[in-house]
């Protein structure tokens, strides 16, 4: 093993990690670019009942969730996920997405492939040291929209019903 490769080992608690509010949400970065060389993001995200991301698609990663608490409605192209507790979800790049929180909350971990999705939640989100959801408030659909795009990111359509 080389000493680039023993220089990026690190490891971060549960509630460890900078702590974002983002679009309703709660984030915290697990890895990121610089942790990962670019090769994947790790956000533990802890998300209020009913919660839902517009419909969107990621031109350049691949995105996972993997459900540790509540559960989650995935809408992935033509397919209808009901993810619960320990539930495994992948979403390919390209393809058209969103997902809808059940009525008790959820918390899930959501990994994209490359990384850069950790950078836009870094960017648009509320850098927070509460590790709380954050109240409710609008959202700025237009600046969202814009820097979305910015990390390869096309919003499509508001969240299904």
């Amino acid at each position: 093993m080389d000493n680039k490769t023993k220089d990026r080992v690190y490891s971060l608690a549960d509630g460890e990690g900078a702590a974002y509010w983002f679009v309703g949400a709660l984030l915290q970065r697990k890895a990121g670019t610089v942790e990962t060389e670019g090769r994947l993001a790790l956000l533990d995200q802890t998300m209020p009942p009913g919660y839902a991301v517009p419909r969107h698609i990621h031109i350049n990663e691949d995105e996972a969730w993997y459900v540790l608490d509540g559960s989650m409605t995935f809408y992935c192209g033509e397919h209808v996920i009901e993810a619960s507790e320990r539930s495994w979800v992948f979403a390919p790049r390209g393809l058209v997405h969103t997902f809808k929180v059940g009525d008790k909350g959820a918390r899930a971990l959501t990994f994209a492939f490359p990384s850069t999705f950790a950078d836009f939640v870094a960017e648009i989100g509320e850098q927070t040291a509460k590790l709380t959801v954050p109240p409710p408030g609008p959202v700025d659909e237009r600046r969202l929209a814009e820097v979305a795009h910015k990390y390869g990111i096309e919003i499509v359509g508001p969240p299904l019903d």
